[in-house]
């Protein structure tokens, strides 16, 4: 049992390699992106609203970026003059992996007011959202916005692979109990 969990540990090893250019070229897309400075509303008088959600004026919105590791696993950045949305696409490679996921990403919507950045929908096609305003970078410091971004990323990651080995544990001890009753009348 102790050489499978060494196994497990070299391939999370050997992953977080694989990860750490892929989190990088996201890190480095998002401190350009996240030069915001405040735009006021060209539709609707005295309000500045994020411009990436309305698209009120085309002119201010930039193109979106895709970052993908591959098409399992990806991050959409779309930048505007006022707010950057940032979508994430986690790695999904069974059913299990994807229910993990989307119970994951629901425990963190229904508390989105606690994050600030984080929407409560995400974008169509990705599992969670974030947007950011130029509100939140005159109250909080740029790189540590993109600090938690990345480590939401990896955490995350890191987070599905640890309970579907802890429930792929519980459901082989659930097993080996359920056959020993065969086996004990035998």
């Amino acid at each position: 049992v102790s050489r499978r969990k060494g196994d497990i540990l070299c391939e999370l090893h050997a992953m977080a390699h694989t990860l750490a250019p892929y989190l990088e070229v996201i890190r480095h897309t998002l401190n350009a992106a996240l030069c915001l400075q405040n735009y006021p509303s060209q539709v609707v008088e005295r309000q500045s609203r994020p411009e990436i959600e309305f698209k009120d004026t085309a002119a201010v919105i930039l193109k979106p970026l895709v970052i993908a590791r591959d098409e399992n696993e990806k991050c959409l950045i779309e930048p505007s003059v006022n707010s950057v949305r940032v979508s994430i696409k986690v790695r999904q490679s069974d059913d299990t992996e994807k229910m993990l996921c989307r119970k994951f990403a629901s425990f963190f919507t229904q508390r989105a007011e606690h994050f600030g950045i984080l929407r409560r929908k995400p974008v169509e096609g990705y599992d969670i959202s974030f947007l950011i305003t130029n509100t939140h970078l005159e109250e909080m410091m740029k790189d540590r916005i993109v600090d938690f971004i990345i480590e939401f990323m990896e955490d995350v990651d890191k987070e599905i692979k640890d309970l579907k080995i802890a429930l792929n544990t519980r459901l082989r001890a659930a097993a080996a109990a359920y056959m020993s009753q065969f086996s004990q009348r035998g």
